[in-house]
């Protein structure tokens, strides 16, 4: 059944060797001042532009980004050096190159004003809180990424790969999150990176095992295996607490609407703009020609329904801004 399923999804007479995989992606093989450069040089572009696409919430910048950029070729060489058993560089370069987009990420938050709200850019609240579904999509990227590599035909779906499982621009925000000193935040964004580089990682042992493991006398060591599945694990359990603090957030936001609409039921013409939940403080934005009743009766509605201590605010759509309390107090 294996044997099978190798040949569907890698045809033999399609199959690249491993020495033509480490060509292309060991950057100490081959003619390595070239590929070196090419890597340093193309990386630093890439943060650069990743960095310009967080910081102005432009989704088309930030794409361009992840098409040139090329941290994954050291990660699908790690994996790589795995099945062939040889040790390398890829490590190295990763590690290096990741400190170098964090840098890059850290320098660019100098130009935002301490007072920016950052959960405010799309660029960066989509990348400060990972969930299990991007662990998954991850893990299916990076299969897709890895046949891609192995096969001889399928190569044109890379910058569609490239695209989808996302490097640079969450290490982008790790450091322009810890250039503001949100340090929650920058950790959500570097486990989503942690995450994708586990995923490629892991794919790629699976499917260059599959393509000629035996070549490097017996396949992967089952030590690598064992080690990408412990960090596997660790990172799926904090994706997964991740998920459970969405979940839970976007429960008690719901509840704070309907605890808000109940409040302003016997204003006239008065109805509930939005509610959000940012650092740990609920906010509610209101719309009223009339005074707004008590915010005792709100906190009063919301006992019970969100956690004690939790503090409200209530905007109005005219600017005005009331520190309601804590709920429970």
């Amino acid at each position: 059944m294996l044997d099978g399923l190798r040949s569907l999804v890698l045809p033999a007479h399609q199959r690249r060797s491993l020495d033509d995989l480490a060509e292309d992606l060991d950057l100490s093989f081959g003619d390595v001042g070239a590929k070196r450069s090419a890597f340093w040089t193309m990386l630093l572009l890439s943060a650069v532009i990743a960095a310009g696409g967080v910081l102005t919430d432009s989704t088309a910048t930030v794409i361009g980004a992840m098409i040139i950029a090329p941290l994954s070729t050291p990660i699908m060489g790690i994996a790589l050096g795995a099945v062939r058993r040889r040790g390398g560089s890829a490590g190295r370069f990763v590690l290096g190159g990741a400190l170098l987009v964090v840098a890059v990420g850290a320098l660019a938050s100098l130009v935002v004003p301490a007072s920016y709200d950052l959960l405010s850019d799309s660029q960066v609240a989509g990348r400060t809180s990972p969930g299990l579904l991007d662990l998954v999509a991850a893990l299916a990227t990076g299969f897709a990424g890895a046949v891609a590599l192995a096969r001889k035909d399928v190569a044109a779906v890379l910058p569609g790969v490239a695209i989808a499982i996302s490097l640079v621009p969450p290490l982008v925000v790790v450091g322009v999150c810890a250039g503001q000193g949100a340090w929650w935040l920058s950790l959500g964004a570097l486990v989503l990176f942690l995450s994708n580089l586990l995923a490629l990682v892991f794919a790629g042992m699976v499917v260059f095992a599959a393509l000629g493991g035996t070549e490097a006398g017996g396949g992967p060591r089952r030590r690598g295996y064992l080690t990408v599945g412990a960090l596997f694990a660790a990172v799926g359990l904090m994706l997964g607490a991740s998920t459970a603090g969405t979940v839970l957030v976007h429960l008690w936001t719901a509840r704070t609407a309907d605890a808000a609409a109940e409040w302003l039921a016997d204003t006239p013409q008065a109805q509930v703009v939005d509610t959000q939940a940012h650092w740990r403080t609920l906010y509610v934005t209101v719309r009223t020609p009339d005074p707004l009743p008590p915010v005792d009766r709100l906190l009063a509605a919301l006992d019970g329904e969100v956690p004690d201590g939790v503090p409200v605010v209530v905007t109005t759509t005219e600017g005005r801004r009331i520190e309601a309390g804590r709920v429970g107090d």
